[in-house]
């Protein structure tokens, strides 16, 4: 029997006993924006860093409001988002320099996150970046501490002042 030991995961299996209500809302009205992971704030649209991601650079473009469905999303707030994205897009870009991008759509608890506020996933993405740990060992290797992750795109988004 393989034993693989992930104590960092201890403190997410622990946090949804004491998070209280939306992780995304509570990043809307929380001003801690380092603490929350919140790489910026629209007028009606935030950016958070993945705090469990699937590759470095991984974020959630969302918007303010919480709501469940696209269909629910005002005109502003569709435009927003989508410029949002695409501006996140090229900040991941100059940062990372990935080979290309997995875009998605969560929509409702089933779909992610446990969360029914709608948000976009961008993970970006390396050829190779699947190699035999995801395949045999059936983990995920993140090259990255999740700070510099932050700071790394925080700064890009300050420094291309394209937000």
């Amino acid at each position: 029997m393989k034993h693989l030991f992930a104590p960092w995961r201890m403190k997410y299996i622990n946090s949804s006993k004491d998070n209280k209500g939306c992780f995304i809302c509570n990043a809307v009205s929380y001003v801690k924006d380092e603490e929350n992971l919140v790489l910026f704030r629209g007028e009606n649209s935030i950016v958070i860093l993945n705090r469990y991601p699937y590759n470095s650079g991984h974020i959630m473009v969302c918007p303010k409001r919480h709501i469940k469905v696209p269909y629910e999303l005002n005109s502003k707030e569709q435009k927003e988002l989508m410029e949002t994205l695409s501006k996140m897009v090229k900040v991941l870009e100059e940062v990372y320099h990935p080979g290309g991008f997995n875009i998605g759509v969560n929509i409702d608890k089933a779909a992610g996150a446990g969360e029914e506020h709608l948000h976009f996933h961008i993970v970006p993405r390396w050829v190779g970046d699947t190699n035999f740990m995801s395949v045999t060992g059936e983990t995920r290797v993140i090259p990255e501490n999740i700070k510099d992750t932050y700071d790394h795109i925080k700064k890009a988004i300050e420094e291309m002042s394209i937000l």
